[in-house]
């Protein structure tokens, strides 16, 4: 028997051909300055790198901290156009020469950051899509409070006026929108300890915009503006694919480890499970390096204790079989039709991540239609991401 193929007007059938074609851009997101935006793109951008994917930044905005610009590395750095402004030089990311330069994949840090006069566009976000039509693909990372839409809420919660955005609209161009996120006391800590801005303005920050009502406004506000973009994005993939509109559940899964580290993922994916009142899982992959009598008695121990979290929390505790941590991941996901991942960023050294890969990234891949977060590791530094 013949089944009925989904109808597509040649309109849905140009646009799939588009989105196959055209260079794919991510974005990774924070509540504020230090969540660990910077430092999470750079350290997926050394595993492609790592991989044989040739890799640039365009420009890298570190601020002298000392953890993000060590993920540089050897990284290559494609020098700035040095532009002459009312007797000063100031220097902006080199467009032309990165486009002569064609990498695969260009880093571009800042991205709500107004050029010097006389540069190629006004904008930085204008300098990515001329990056992105000419076949270049781009990561990138912004702050909630630059979005256009949401400038006025963010100045009446702070009392901070904004004054460089990007349209909203931009974000219906990325591929992924990545939510990066550390707690509120973790952030304040990062900021007394010299990590976001220098010595002497933090006592101001600390008053002003960073205060913990103002942090847990901007972190829910970057929470929502991911689901949202990810529920949007889901909706065009099902519309451009010919597919019926789904009412999909909202369904979270944390990626629990045996690590130290997992109680912080495993509090986040409660949190988040509570605000959208969803079902969620804590799902363990166990490798064939994770059999039982292959696991130290410390990480045995660990890992009992965080499925015991897990479970006082809520969660439906899960423990997948696979080769990989990846492959049982994806195929949970899919399986049980998950909206929102929560995973810890990786503390594994370079070498490691060079020979395994980054889970994350080849999660990225494979699921299209749910909101990943990424919740890094107890004083890395940086800032926290959330993807669709």
């Amino acid at each position: 028997m013949n089944q009925a193929m989904p109808h597509r007007t040649p309109e849905a059938l140009l646009e799939r051909l588009k989105h196959r074609d055209r260079a794919r851009l991510r974005i990774y997101i924070g509540a504020a300055p230090g969540v660990g935006k910077t430092y999470a793109m750079l350290q997926e951008a050394q595993v492609l790198r790592a991989r044989g994917v040739d890799v640039v930044a365009g420009v890298i905005e570190a601020d002298e901290r000392a953890d993000t610009l060590a993920q540089i590395k050897d990284l290559e750095v494609v020098p700035r156009r040095r532009i002459e402004y009312r007797g000063t030089v100031l220097e902006e990311m080199d467009v032309d020469a990165i486009i002569a330069r064609r990498p695969q994949v260009c880093l571009v840090d800042e991205l709500a950051h107004s050029n010097a006069p006389g540069s190629r566009n006004e904008k930085r976000y204008q300098d990515v899509l001329d990056l992105l039509n000419a076949g270049i693909h781009v990561m990138t990372a912004v702050n909630i409070q630059h979005l256009e839409t949401l400038n006025d809420a963010v100045a009446r919660v702070t009392g901070v006026r904004v004054r460089e955005t990007v349209p909203d609209t931009f974000l219906d161009r990325a591929d992924e929108v990545i939510n990066v996120d550390v707690t509120v006391e973790e952030l304040r800590d990062r900021l007394r300890h010299g990590k976001v801005y220098r010595p002497e303005k933090v006592e101001q920050a600390l008053n002003h915009f960073f205060r913990k009502g103002n942090l847990s406004t901007l972190r829910e506000l970057a929470l929502r503006a991911v689901a949202d973009e990810v529920g949007e994005k889901a909706a065009s993939y099902r519309e451009r694919e010919g597919l019926e509109p789904a009412l999909i559940p909202e369904r979270v899964m944390v990626c629990m480890s045996s690590n130290a580290h997992a109680p912080r993922v495993i509090r986040t994916g409660a949190r988040i499970a509570g605000r959208l009142g969803a079902r969620w899982y804590a799902v363990y992959v166990q490798t064939p390096a994770e059999r039982p009598g292959r696991m130290t008695a410390a990480d045995s121990e660990a890992l009992r204790q965080n499925i015991g979290l897990a479970e006082s929390l809520g969660a439906t505790v899960v423990r997948v079989t696979a080769e990989s941590p990846s492959q049982g991941l994806i195929a949970f996901a899919q399986r049980e039709g998950i909206t929102h991942v929560i995973f810890g960023q990786s503390a594994r050294s370079r070498w490691e991540l060079i020979w395994r890969g980054s889970t994350i990234d080849r999660f990225l891949s494979e699921v299209r239609d749910a909101a990943v977060q990424v919740v890094p590791p107890s004083g890395a530094d940086g800032d926290t991401a959330v993807r669709r």
